[in-house]
C-alpha cells in the first residue's frame, strides 16, 4: 500500500456513500433498497434495463474493491470506458430520434465516471510521484561533481568525447555553409577553384581552418574558462533545471491532492461523511477535477514558468476551461458524463503519455550522463588489455585448472577424512561396533604371556623344590599355590634362585640356573609391561566416545569457521542493506524537517502546494522504506501517524507527529 493507493481508497469511499438521487426512505438511507422494498415499481422498472445492468457492471469494475489493487491500470480504464461507450453516444442524434435517458440511468452514468476520474487521478499522482523521487539521485550525481574538483575533472574527461563531437559538428556546418556560399559565387571565382586539384585541396584547408578560427571566436568563453570550469558551469545549470522541475512537479501533485476531488466530509465519521457529499456539488467536484489534471499534466514541465506561475496559470486554466460548466443545471446535464468519458480518454491516450515522454526527455537532457558516456574510459581500458589478460590466461591455463582441482580436492578430502570419516566412526563408537574400538594392544597378548610365566615358575619351582619348600618335592597345594602367586606377580622362588646364583655367578652359568632364572625374570618384566598396557588400554576404551569427539572437532571447527565467515560476507550484505535502508530513512526525514523548517505558511497555517507535493513524496519514500522493517502489530500504527503528517491539518500537528515517529520508531530507525 502506498500514500496514493489509501487516497483513492478514501476517495472511491467517499463516493460509494453518495445516495445518488434515488428515492431512497431516509431512515433506511443506508441499507439495501431492494431488501426493504423501498424502490416504487417505475423506479425498480428503470433500474433492472440491460443497460442499467451493464453500467453497474463497469462502475463496479472500477470500484477499488473489485480486485486486490487499489489502483487499476491505465490500459484497464481505458478498456472499461470504450465497454461503456459513454465516449460514443451522440446527444443530439439521440434527442431526434425522440429517445432519451432515463434519471437513474444518468446518476449512474455519472458515477462510473466519478470513479473512473478516481482511478485516473489515482495513476496521475503515481506517476508525478515517480518521476519526483528519481531526481532527488539525478541531483545528488550534480553535487558530488560539484562538490570536489576531482569529481569535476572526471566528469570533465568522461565528457570530453561529447565536446569533440560537438565541435566536430560546428565546424563540419560552418564549412559546409562556406563551400556553398562558394559554388554559388560568380563565374570568374567558380573557375578559379577549379584550376586544379591542389588549389582546391589548399582551398578546401582554407574553408576548414576559417570555420575553427571563427567557432573560437565565437565561444570566446572557452578561452577564459578552463574545460574544467566549463563542466562546472554546466553541471550548475543542469542542477538548476532539475531543482525547477522538481518543484514544478512537486507543486502540480500538491494541487492535485488539495484541491483534486475534494468532496467534503471525513472518514472518521460516516454520517457527517455522507451529509458534508451530499451538501456539495459532487459532479461539480469531478468535472472540475478532470479539467484539473488536464492542466497539470499540461503546464507541470513549462520550467520557464516559476512555481506561483505555474499555479496561476493551472487555475487560471480550469476557470476558463470551455468544456466546465458553469451552472448547476449544466453540471448536471445528461450529456457531460459523454463529454467527461472522452475527456479522460483523451488524458490516458494522449494527455499522459506526452507528460511522460517529455518528463523523460528534460530527465535525459538535464540528468547524469548515460553510462556509456559515464564508463566509456575504463571499458577502453579494459578492451586494449583484454587480448594481454586473454593470452596470459591461455598460457596458463593448465595451471589455473591444476589450482582449481587442488582446491577441489583439498576441499572434498578434508570434508570427508576429518568431518564424514570421524562422525561414521562416532556413530560406531555409540553403537559399539567392534570394529571402531581403541587398542593399543593385541587382545588375547596379556593372557598368553601371563600363561607362559607361570609354566616357566611351576616347571623351576619343580626341577629346585628347596626353593619353595622344605620337603624333597611339591604338592599339588603347593603348586596350586604358587600359581595363584605368579598370576598376582610373586615369583620369589626364582628370586631366591637368582639371588643364590649371583653368589657364584660362574657356577651358575655353567649349570644354566642363573640364565634361567635371568630369563623368567625377564618374562615378569613383560608381564608387568603388558599390564601396564592394559590398564591404558582399558583407560582409553572407557573414554573412546570422548576421543572421537576429539577426533571430530577439527574439521567440524573448521567447517563452522568456514560457514561463518561465508555467512559474515552474506550477512554483512544483509545488514550493509538493512542498514542502508535505516540511513536512508534518516535522510528522509531530515528532508521533511528541512521542508518543514524553510515552508512559508500560508495564512490558514497550511503548507503551500509545492510544499505539500514534496511532503508527499518523502512520506511515500519513508513508507515503503519502512513497510518491511516494522513488526507487523506496529504498521498500522505507523500508517495513522504518516497520515498525520502528510495531511493539511497544520504545521504545527504534522510537526508535533514527524516528532512522534522520530522517538517511536527510533530502534528501527537505527
Amino acid at each position: 500500500m502506498s500514500v496514493v493507493a489509501d487516497q483513492v481508497r478514501r476517495l472511491d469511499a467517499q463516493l460509494d456513500r453518495i445516495p445518488l438521487g434515488l428515492s431512497l426512505s431516509q431512515e433506511d438511507g443506508e441499507l439495501s433498497a431492494e431488501e426493504h422494498g423501498i424502490f416504487n415499481s417505475a423506479t425498480v422498472d428503470a433500474l433492472s434495463s440491460p443497460r442499467i445492468d451493464e453500467l453497474l457492471h463497469i462502475a463496479r469494475a472500477l470500484s477499488t474493491t473489485s480486485s486486490s489493487l487499489s489502483l487499476l491500470p491505465s490500459q484497464r480504464i481505458r478498456a472499461l470506458l470504450h465497454q461503456s461507450k459513454l465516449a460514443e453516444w451522440d446527444f443530439q442524434a439521440e434527442k431526434s430520434q425522440g429517445a432519451g435517458r432515463g434519471h437513474y440511468q444518468s446518476e449512474i452514468e455519472w458515477l462510473l465516471i466519478s470513479k473512473a476520474t478516481v482511478q485516473t487521478y489515482g495513476i496521475i499522482l503515481n506517476t508525478l510521484l515517480d518521476q519526483i523521487i528519481p531526481l532527488s539521485d539525478e541531483m545528488w550525481y550534480w553535487d558530488e561533481v560539484l562538490s570536489s574538483y576531482t569529481y569535476s575533472s572526471l566528469y570533465t574527461v568522461q565528457t570530453s568525447p561529447l565536446r569533440l563531437w560537438a565541435l566536430t559538428k560546428d565546424v563540419y556546418h560552418e564549412s559546409k555553409h562556406r563551400i556553398q556560399n562558394i559554388s554559388h559565387a560568380p563565374g570568374d571565382l567558380v573557375e578559379s577553384t577549379r584550376t586544379g586539384l591542389s588549389q582546391q585541396w589548399k582551398q578546401f584547408y582554407g574553408i576548414v581552418r576559417d570555420s575553427i578560427r571563427d567557432s573560437s571566436i565565437t565561444t570566446l568563453q572557452r578561452k577564459v574558462l578552463s574545460p574544467v570550469a566549463l563542466s562546472r558551469g554546466e553541471a550548475r545549470r543542469k542542477l538548476a533545471h532539475l531543482k525547477r522541475l522538481r518543484d514544478m512537479i512537486a507543486s502540480g501533485l500538491g494541487v492535485l491532492v488539495d484541491e483534486g476531488l475534494t468532496f467534503g466530509g471525513d472518514d472518521d465519521d460516516d454520517d457527517k461523511s455522507e451529509a458534508g457529499v451530499n451538501s456539495h456539488d459532487w459532479k461539480g467536484v469531478v468535472e472540475r477535477s478532470v479539467a484539473l489534471m488536464d492542466m497539470v499534466l499540461k503546464e507541470a514541465l513549462v520550467l520557464e514558468y516559476g512555481v506561483s506561475e505555474f499555479e496561476d496559470k493551472v487555475f487560471a486554466g480550469v476557470e476558463e476551461d470551455p468544456e466546465l460548466s458553469i451552472h448547476i443545471e449544466d453540471a448536471n446535464a445528461v450529456e457531460k458524463p459523454s463529454v467527461l468519458a472522452r475527456r479522460l480518454l483523451n488524458i490516458l491516450d494522449t494527455g499522459l503519455p506526452n507528460h511522460v515522454a517529455a518528463a523523460q526527455i528534460l530527465v535525459r537532457n538535464n540528468g547524469r550522463p548515460s553510462r556509456l558516456i559515464r564508463y566509456w574510459l575504463p571499458a577502453t581500458a579494459a578492451l586494449l588489455s583484454s587480448t594481454t589478460i586473454l593470452r596470459l590466461l591461455a598460457n596458463r591455463r593448465a595451471e589455473i585448472l591444476g589450482w582449481i582441482q587442488d582446491i577441489g580436492a583439498t576441499a572434498r578430502d578434508f570434508w570427508f577424512n576429518w568431518v564424514v570419516e570421524p562422525t561414521r566412526k562416532i556413530v560406531g563408537t555409540i553403537r559399539h561396533d567392534s570394529s571402531s574400538e581403541i587398542a593399543i594392544m593385541s587382545r588375547d597378548s596379556l593372557k598368553a604371556d601371563r600363561e607362559s610365566l607361570e609354566r616357566m615358575v611351576v616347571d623351576f619351582a619343580l626341577d629346585k623344590p628347596h626353593f619353595v619348600g622344605d620337603g624333597a618335592s611339591l604338592t599339588d597345594v603347593q603348586i596350586a599355590d604358587l600359581r595363584t602367586k605368579v598370576s598376582e606377580g610373586d615369583v620369589t622362588p626364582v628370586l631366591r634362585a637368582f639371588e643364590k646364583d649371583l653368589r657364584t655367578p660362574f657356577v651358575g652359568a655353567i649349570k644354566g640356573d642363573l640364565v634361567r632364572s635371568l630369563l623368567i625374570q625377564v618374562q615378569k618384566t613383560k608381564v608387568d609391561l603388558e599390564v601396564a598396557i592394559s590398564g591404558i588400554d582399558s583407560l582409553l576404551k572407557s573414554q573412546e566416545l570422548v576421543f572421537g569427539f576429539v577426533g571430530l572437532t577439527p574439521g567440524v571447527l573448521v567447517s563452522i569457521g568456514i560457514v561463518q565467515y561465508l555467512r559474515g560476507i552474506f550477512g554483512a550484505r544483509r545488514g550493509a542493506r538493512h542498514s542502508h535502508k535505516a540511513g536512508k530513512s534518516i535522510r528522509v526525514l531530515r528532508n521533511i524537517d528541512r521542508i518543514f523548517s524553510e515552508a512559508t505558511p500560508s495564512q490558514n497555517n497550511l503548507l503551500s502546494y509545492k510544499d505539500h507535493g514534496l511532503l508527499l513524496c518523502e512520506v511515500h519514500v519513508l513508507r515503503n522504506l519502512m513497510q518491511r522493517a516494522l513488526p507487523r502489530d506496529r504498521q498500522r500504527e505507523f500508517r495513522e501517524d504518516l497520515d498525520d503528517l502528510a495531511n493539511l491539518k497544520g504545521i504545527q500537528v504534522q510537526i508535533r507527529a514527524l516528532d512522534r515517529i522520530r522517538w517511536a520508531y527510533a530502534r528501527w530507525l537505527q
